[in-house]
Protein backbone atom coordinates (compact mmCIF):
# COMPACT_ATOMS: atom_id res chain seq x y z
CA UNK A 1 0.00 0.00 0.00
CA UNK A 2 1.12 3.40 -1.15
CA UNK A 3 2.12 6.29 1.60
CA UNK A 4 0.32 9.67 0.88
CA UNK A 5 1.67 12.76 2.05
CA UNK A 6 -0.41 16.20 2.15
CA UNK A 7 0.64 19.19 0.32
CA UNK A 8 1.20 21.54 3.16
CA UNK A 9 0.65 25.31 1.01
CA UNK A 10 1.26 27.60 4.34
CA UNK A 11 3.97 29.82 3.92
CA UNK A 12 6.98 28.60 5.50
CA UNK A 13 6.86 31.56 7.96
CA UNK A 14 3.40 30.38 9.73
CA UNK A 15 5.03 26.79 9.43
CA UNK A 16 7.55 27.66 11.86
CA UNK A 17 5.44 30.34 13.39
CA UNK A 18 3.13 27.79 14.17
CA UNK A 19 5.85 25.20 15.26
CA UNK A 20 7.38 27.07 17.28
CA UNK A 21 4.21 27.55 19.44
CA UNK A 22 3.48 24.35 19.81
CA UNK A 23 7.38 23.23 20.69
CA UNK A 24 7.31 25.74 23.38
CA UNK A 25 10.30 27.62 21.35
CA UNK A 26 8.57 30.93 20.85
CA UNK A 27 7.36 32.19 23.74
CA UNK A 28 3.60 34.33 24.14
CA UNK A 29 5.30 37.60 25.01
CA UNK A 30 7.20 37.18 21.39
CA UNK A 31 3.72 36.89 19.75
CA UNK A 32 2.52 40.29 21.19
CA UNK A 33 6.05 41.65 19.93
CA UNK A 34 5.20 40.61 16.11
CA UNK A 35 1.58 41.55 16.75
CA UNK A 36 2.63 45.30 17.53
CA UNK A 37 5.80 45.30 14.30
CA UNK A 38 3.45 43.68 11.67
CA UNK A 39 1.15 46.72 11.19
CA UNK A 40 4.85 48.82 11.29
CA UNK A 41 6.29 46.49 8.85
CA UNK A 42 3.19 46.83 6.01
CA UNK A 43 3.52 50.52 6.46
CA UNK A 44 7.05 50.54 5.36
CA UNK A 45 6.77 48.03 2.38
CA UNK A 46 3.37 49.82 1.30
CA UNK A 47 5.08 53.09 1.07
CA UNK A 48 8.90 51.70 -0.04
CA UNK A 49 6.75 50.01 -3.24
CA UNK A 50 3.92 52.57 -3.62
CA UNK A 51 1.72 53.76 -1.16
CA UNK A 52 0.35 53.49 2.39
CA UNK A 53 -2.76 54.83 1.97
CA UNK A 54 -3.84 52.61 -0.57
CA UNK A 55 -5.89 49.19 0.70
CA UNK A 56 -4.74 47.20 -2.07
CA UNK A 57 -1.11 48.36 -1.53
CA UNK A 58 -1.14 47.61 2.06
CA UNK A 59 -2.55 44.18 1.47
CA UNK A 60 -0.14 43.72 -1.39
CA UNK A 61 2.73 44.71 1.36
CA UNK A 62 1.33 42.26 3.90
CA UNK A 63 2.16 39.11 1.20
CA UNK A 64 5.00 40.88 0.81
CA UNK A 65 6.30 40.86 4.55
CA UNK A 66 5.50 37.12 5.04
CA UNK A 67 7.44 36.44 2.00
CA UNK A 68 10.08 38.07 2.61
CA UNK A 69 10.30 36.18 6.10
CA UNK A 70 9.42 33.03 4.49
CA UNK A 71 12.36 33.84 2.21
CA UNK A 72 14.99 34.70 4.84
CA UNK A 73 13.80 31.90 7.27
CA UNK A 74 13.69 29.22 5.12
CA UNK A 75 16.90 29.70 3.13
CA UNK A 76 18.92 30.62 6.06
CA UNK A 77 17.61 27.46 8.17
CA UNK A 78 17.43 25.30 5.32
CA UNK A 79 14.02 24.37 6.18
CA UNK A 80 14.61 23.14 9.34
CA UNK A 81 11.41 24.45 11.55
CA UNK A 82 13.30 23.89 14.56
CA UNK A 83 16.38 26.50 13.18
CA UNK A 84 13.56 28.33 11.88
CA UNK A 85 11.69 28.97 14.88
CA UNK A 86 14.76 30.59 16.86
CA UNK A 87 15.63 32.65 14.35
CA UNK A 88 11.84 34.03 15.24
CA UNK A 89 12.94 33.87 19.08
CA UNK A 90 15.78 35.31 18.89
CA UNK A 91 15.12 38.00 16.22
CA UNK A 92 12.88 40.82 15.93
CA UNK A 93 9.84 40.10 13.43
CA UNK A 94 11.30 42.92 11.01
CA UNK A 95 14.88 42.23 10.68
CA UNK A 96 13.72 38.83 9.39
CA UNK A 97 11.89 40.64 6.38
CA UNK A 98 15.03 42.72 6.22
CA UNK A 99 16.53 39.86 6.22
CA UNK A 100 14.90 38.43 3.14
CA UNK A 101 15.06 42.24 1.44
CA UNK A 102 18.66 42.02 1.74
CA UNK A 103 18.68 38.57 0.19
CA UNK A 104 17.01 39.56 -2.79
CA UNK A 105 18.56 43.02 -3.58
CA UNK A 106 21.98 41.47 -3.54
CA UNK A 107 20.64 38.80 -6.22
CA UNK A 108 19.35 41.43 -8.07
CA UNK A 109 22.75 43.11 -8.08
CA UNK A 110 24.59 40.39 -9.43
CA UNK A 111 24.95 39.58 -12.66
CA UNK A 112 22.74 38.08 -15.31
CA UNK A 113 25.24 38.13 -18.33
CA UNK A 114 28.45 36.62 -18.83
CA UNK A 115 28.80 39.19 -21.15
CA UNK A 116 31.20 42.34 -19.63
CA UNK A 117 29.26 44.70 -21.78
CA UNK A 118 25.98 43.45 -20.77
CA UNK A 119 26.10 44.23 -16.82
CA UNK A 120 25.50 47.19 -14.64
CA UNK A 121 28.26 47.95 -11.88
CA UNK A 122 27.02 49.27 -8.63
CA UNK A 123 24.82 47.16 -6.51
CA UNK A 124 21.63 47.99 -5.80
CA UNK A 125 19.87 51.28 -6.67
CA UNK A 126 16.52 52.88 -6.57
CA UNK A 127 16.14 51.73 -10.79
CA UNK A 128 15.94 48.12 -9.80
CA UNK A 129 13.23 48.47 -7.22
CA UNK A 130 10.38 47.37 -9.73
CA UNK A 131 12.42 44.16 -9.88
CA UNK A 132 12.38 44.26 -6.34
CA UNK A 133 8.49 44.53 -6.27
CA UNK A 134 8.05 41.08 -8.13
CA UNK A 135 11.16 38.91 -6.53
CA UNK A 136 9.62 39.87 -2.96
CA UNK A 137 6.28 37.74 -4.04
CA UNK A 138 8.06 34.79 -5.40
CA UNK A 139 8.71 31.60 -3.98
CA UNK A 140 12.21 30.21 -2.75
CA UNK A 141 12.90 27.53 -5.46
CA UNK A 142 12.75 30.65 -7.83
CA UNK A 143 14.69 32.11 -5.48
CA UNK A 144 17.50 29.57 -5.55
CA UNK A 145 17.15 28.64 -9.11
CA UNK A 146 17.95 32.51 -10.31
CA UNK A 147 20.91 32.52 -7.83
CA UNK A 148 22.47 29.33 -8.83
CA UNK A 149 22.42 30.81 -12.40
CA UNK A 150 23.47 34.26 -11.88
CA UNK A 151 26.60 32.55 -9.46
CA UNK A 152 27.63 30.82 -12.33
CA UNK A 153 27.92 33.91 -14.42
CA UNK A 154 29.10 35.87 -11.61
CA UNK A 155 32.30 33.28 -11.74
CA UNK A 156 32.61 32.85 -15.10
CA UNK A 157 33.15 36.78 -15.04
CA UNK A 158 35.55 36.61 -11.79
CA UNK A 159 37.53 34.04 -13.81
CA UNK A 160 37.96 36.39 -16.73
CA UNK A 161 38.80 38.84 -15.08
CA UNK A 162 41.37 37.11 -12.51
CA UNK A 163 43.43 35.27 -16.16
CA UNK A 164 42.77 38.77 -17.87
CA UNK A 165 45.41 40.59 -14.85
CA UNK A 166 47.68 38.17 -15.11
CA UNK A 167 48.19 39.08 -18.76
CA UNK A 168 48.09 42.85 -18.92
CA UNK A 169 44.40 43.61 -18.16
CA UNK A 170 42.09 45.12 -15.91
CA UNK A 171 38.86 44.50 -15.02
CA UNK A 172 38.00 47.98 -16.49
CA UNK A 173 39.84 47.26 -19.86
CA UNK A 174 37.53 43.95 -19.86
CA UNK A 175 34.30 46.36 -19.50
CA UNK A 176 35.14 48.69 -22.16
CA UNK A 177 36.16 46.20 -24.35
CA UNK A 178 32.69 44.61 -23.98
CA UNK A 179 33.35 40.91 -24.59
CA UNK A 180 31.93 37.71 -23.49
CA UNK A 181 33.85 36.32 -20.51
CA UNK A 182 33.87 32.77 -22.18
CA UNK A 183 35.79 34.23 -24.83
CA UNK A 184 38.24 35.71 -22.30
CA UNK A 185 39.10 32.57 -20.87
CA UNK A 186 39.51 30.65 -23.86
CA UNK A 187 42.31 33.02 -25.36
CA UNK A 188 44.15 33.53 -21.88
CA UNK A 189 44.27 29.55 -22.15
CA UNK A 190 46.04 29.85 -25.29
CA UNK A 191 47.93 32.31 -24.20
CA UNK A 192 49.03 30.94 -21.36
CA UNK A 193 49.89 27.35 -23.31
CA UNK A 194 52.06 29.58 -25.56
CA UNK A 195 54.11 31.29 -22.72
CA UNK A 196 52.53 34.63 -23.83
CA UNK A 197 52.77 37.75 -21.24
CA UNK A 198 50.36 39.82 -22.35
CA UNK A 199 46.65 40.05 -23.89
CA UNK A 200 46.66 39.26 -27.45
CA UNK A 201 45.61 42.02 -29.86
CA UNK A 202 44.34 40.77 -33.36
CA UNK A 203 48.15 41.07 -34.98
CA UNK A 204 49.68 38.85 -31.91
CA UNK A 205 46.57 36.90 -31.64
CA UNK A 206 47.31 35.42 -35.14
CA UNK A 207 50.43 34.90 -34.53
CA UNK A 208 49.28 32.72 -31.51
CA UNK A 209 47.10 30.47 -33.90
CA UNK A 210 49.83 29.93 -36.76
CA UNK A 211 52.41 29.31 -33.74
CA UNK A 212 50.12 26.29 -32.96
CA UNK A 213 50.13 25.43 -36.83
CA UNK A 214 53.64 24.44 -36.71
CA UNK A 215 55.13 21.33 -37.21
CA UNK A 216 56.83 21.51 -33.77
CA UNK A 217 53.21 21.61 -32.47
CA UNK A 218 52.14 18.98 -34.01
CA UNK A 219 54.11 16.20 -34.72
CA UNK A 220 53.27 14.21 -31.64
CA UNK A 221 49.52 13.91 -32.43
CA UNK A 222 47.32 13.19 -34.62
CA UNK A 223 43.80 13.71 -33.45
CA UNK A 224 44.06 16.58 -31.44
CA UNK A 225 47.29 18.47 -31.62
CA UNK A 226 48.51 20.95 -29.04
CA UNK A 227 45.31 19.34 -26.82
CA UNK A 228 48.15 18.38 -23.85
CA UNK A 229 50.01 22.02 -24.06
CA UNK A 230 46.20 23.40 -23.14
CA UNK A 231 46.07 23.37 -19.27
CA UNK A 232 44.76 24.90 -16.08
CA UNK A 233 47.12 28.17 -15.94
CA UNK A 234 49.36 27.52 -12.11
CA UNK A 235 47.72 28.51 -8.66
CA UNK A 236 44.45 29.10 -10.30
CA UNK A 237 42.40 29.94 -7.50
CA UNK A 238 39.79 26.58 -6.44
CA UNK A 239 36.86 28.63 -6.85
CA UNK A 240 37.26 28.89 -10.74
CA UNK A 241 38.51 25.68 -11.30
CA UNK A 242 35.25 23.98 -12.44
CA UNK A 243 34.68 26.83 -15.15
CA UNK A 244 37.65 26.88 -16.52
CA UNK A 245 38.04 23.60 -17.15
CA UNK A 246 34.69 23.69 -18.73
CA UNK A 247 36.59 26.57 -21.39
CA UNK A 248 39.85 24.76 -21.51
CA UNK A 249 37.70 21.66 -23.18
CA UNK A 250 36.16 23.66 -25.38
CA UNK A 251 39.23 24.94 -26.41
CA UNK A 252 40.83 21.08 -27.03
CA UNK A 253 37.74 20.76 -28.88
CA UNK A 254 38.30 23.53 -31.16
CA UNK A 255 41.95 22.73 -31.82
CA UNK A 256 41.47 20.50 -35.03
CA UNK A 257 39.63 23.47 -36.57
CA UNK A 258 41.96 25.84 -35.47
CA UNK A 259 45.09 23.65 -36.53
CA UNK A 260 43.70 23.11 -40.21
CA UNK A 261 46.40 25.05 -42.48
CA UNK A 262 43.38 25.18 -45.55
CA UNK A 263 41.54 28.21 -43.30
CA UNK A 264 42.94 31.15 -42.61
CA UNK A 265 43.02 32.58 -39.39
CA UNK A 266 41.19 35.60 -39.71
CA UNK A 267 38.53 33.60 -41.83
CA UNK A 268 38.44 31.14 -39.05
CA UNK A 269 38.08 33.37 -36.56
CA UNK A 270 36.12 36.80 -38.15
CA UNK A 271 33.85 34.73 -40.63
CA UNK A 272 33.08 31.81 -39.49
CA UNK A 273 29.87 31.74 -37.51
CA UNK A 274 30.65 29.21 -35.03
CA UNK A 275 34.05 30.82 -33.94
CA UNK A 276 32.47 34.71 -34.24
CA UNK A 277 33.38 36.59 -30.78
CA UNK A 278 34.44 32.81 -29.41
CA UNK A 279 37.52 34.33 -28.73
CA UNK A 280 39.21 37.55 -27.50
CA UNK A 281 41.73 39.68 -28.83
CA UNK A 282 42.50 43.33 -27.89
CA UNK A 283 41.25 46.12 -30.66
CA UNK A 284 44.57 47.79 -31.45
CA UNK A 285 43.66 49.02 -35.20
CA UNK A 286 47.00 50.57 -35.68
CA UNK A 287 48.72 47.29 -34.70
CA UNK A 288 46.65 45.85 -37.55
CA UNK A 289 47.42 48.39 -40.16
CA UNK A 290 50.70 48.15 -39.46
CA UNK A 291 51.42 44.48 -39.34
CA UNK A 292 48.51 43.51 -42.06
CA UNK A 293 48.86 44.12 -46.10
CA UNK A 294 48.77 47.74 -46.81
CA UNK A 295 46.20 47.42 -49.70
CA UNK A 296 43.05 49.42 -49.44
CA UNK A 297 40.66 46.33 -49.36
CA UNK A 298 42.62 44.56 -46.67
CA UNK A 299 42.89 47.75 -44.93
CA UNK A 300 39.32 48.06 -44.82
CA UNK A 301 38.79 44.44 -44.30
CA UNK A 302 40.26 44.87 -41.09
CA UNK A 303 38.63 48.08 -40.15
CA UNK A 304 34.93 46.22 -40.54
CA UNK A 305 35.76 43.10 -39.64
CA UNK A 306 33.30 42.42 -42.67
CA UNK A 307 30.26 44.60 -41.53
CA UNK A 308 29.45 46.73 -44.10
CA UNK A 309 26.07 47.57 -43.04
CA UNK A 310 25.20 51.72 -43.52
CA UNK A 311 24.53 51.24 -39.49
CA UNK A 312 28.37 49.10 -38.92
CA UNK A 313 30.16 52.27 -41.15
CA UNK A 314 28.41 55.23 -39.22
CA UNK A 315 29.57 53.45 -36.02
CA UNK A 316 33.04 53.27 -36.75
CA UNK A 317 32.97 56.53 -38.93
CA UNK A 318 31.40 58.28 -35.18
CA UNK A 319 34.66 56.22 -33.27
CA UNK A 320 37.35 57.90 -36.19
CA UNK A 321 35.35 61.46 -35.57
CA UNK A 322 35.69 61.14 -32.00
CA UNK A 323 38.94 60.10 -31.51
CA UNK A 324 37.87 56.63 -30.11
CA UNK A 325 38.84 53.10 -30.97
CA UNK A 326 37.38 52.45 -34.26
CA UNK A 327 34.24 49.45 -33.31
CA UNK A 328 31.91 48.65 -35.64
CA UNK A 329 29.22 47.79 -32.93
CA UNK A 330 28.94 49.31 -29.87
CA UNK A 331 27.24 48.10 -26.50
CA UNK A 332 25.05 50.67 -24.55
CA UNK A 333 27.69 51.19 -21.77
CA UNK A 334 30.48 51.87 -24.85
CA UNK A 335 27.85 54.37 -26.78
CA UNK A 336 27.93 56.45 -23.35
CA UNK A 337 31.45 56.47 -22.83
CA UNK A 338 31.66 57.81 -26.82
CA UNK A 339 29.09 60.39 -26.04
CA UNK A 340 31.06 61.21 -22.77
CA UNK A 341 33.95 61.58 -24.99
CA UNK A 342 32.01 63.82 -27.27
CA UNK A 343 31.00 65.72 -24.85
CA UNK A 344 34.30 66.44 -23.26
CA UNK A 345 36.70 67.01 -26.38
CA UNK A 346 34.59 67.35 -29.11
CA UNK A 347 33.97 65.66 -32.30
CA UNK A 348 36.14 66.06 -35.62
CA UNK A 349 33.54 64.54 -38.66
CA UNK A 350 37.02 65.52 -41.26
CA UNK A 351 38.86 62.55 -39.59
CA UNK A 352 35.98 59.95 -39.84
CA UNK A 353 36.11 61.45 -43.97
CA UNK A 354 40.13 61.35 -44.01
CA UNK A 355 39.71 57.55 -42.75
CA UNK A 356 37.08 56.69 -45.45
CA UNK A 357 39.26 57.90 -47.86
CA UNK A 358 42.63 56.09 -46.89
CA UNK A 359 40.72 52.93 -46.27
CA UNK A 360 37.81 52.28 -48.33
CA UNK A 361 38.20 50.54 -51.41
CA UNK A 362 37.78 53.12 -54.42
CA UNK A 363 34.30 51.89 -55.44
CA UNK A 364 32.87 52.41 -51.91
CA UNK A 365 34.21 55.92 -51.04
CA UNK A 366 31.69 58.14 -52.79
CA UNK A 367 28.59 56.13 -50.90
CA UNK A 368 30.47 56.03 -47.79
CA UNK A 369 31.20 59.50 -47.86
CA UNK A 370 27.49 60.54 -49.18
CA UNK A 371 26.39 58.40 -45.88
CA UNK A 372 29.03 60.02 -43.58
CA UNK A 373 27.85 63.63 -44.42
CA UNK A 374 23.93 62.94 -44.64
CA UNK A 375 24.26 61.22 -41.18
CA UNK A 376 26.81 64.58 -39.89
CA UNK A 377 24.16 66.96 -40.88
CA UNK A 378 21.12 65.52 -39.32
CA UNK A 379 23.34 64.61 -36.08
CA UNK A 380 25.67 66.88 -35.07
CA UNK A 381 23.29 69.25 -33.71
CA UNK A 382 22.30 66.77 -31.18
CA UNK A 383 25.81 64.88 -30.97
CA UNK A 384 26.99 68.94 -29.51
CA UNK A 385 24.08 69.81 -27.91
CA UNK A 386 24.56 71.17 -24.18
CA UNK A 387 20.68 71.13 -24.00
CA UNK A 388 19.61 69.56 -20.32
CA UNK A 389 17.98 66.37 -22.34
CA UNK A 390 20.88 66.09 -25.00
CA UNK A 391 22.29 63.36 -23.99
CA UNK A 392 19.38 60.90 -23.79
CA UNK A 393 18.57 62.48 -27.16
CA UNK A 394 21.85 61.51 -28.13
CA UNK A 395 21.77 57.98 -27.57
CA UNK A 396 18.63 57.47 -29.23
CA UNK A 397 19.81 58.70 -32.26
CA UNK A 398 22.61 56.36 -32.13
CA UNK A 399 20.13 53.31 -31.24
CA UNK A 400 18.38 54.28 -34.66
CA UNK A 401 21.43 54.86 -36.70
CA UNK A 402 24.40 52.95 -35.31
CA UNK A 403 24.93 49.68 -34.64
CA UNK A 404 24.01 48.71 -30.40
CA UNK A 405 24.24 46.07 -29.11
CA UNK A 406 22.40 44.74 -25.83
Amino acid sequence: MSTVSLFDARPFFEKALVYGVQHGIIPPEKIEAMNADAPKGMVQIARYFGSEFLRPELEKAKDRMVNLISLYLEHTSGGDLQKAAESLRDHSFLSRSKGGSDMLKSLIAMPQNSHFGMNEYGGFTNDHIPQLAKWSLRPLSDYQAELAQRSRVALELEAATWLAEGLGLSASDLQEAGKDAEAVIRTALLATALRQTRMPDWVAFEKMILALRTPRATRKTTATPAALAIALPNKLPERFQAVVEAMRQSVVNDLPKMLDPGVPVRKLFCQTPAFLDRYFWIEDMVSEIDHLDRTTSSAWLKATAGHQDDASLLTLFLCVAAGATPKTQLTARGAAALLRKIGKTGIQPELAERYLQDHAPEHLREDCASLWRNFMEEALPTLTSDHQHARQDALALLRRECHLVG
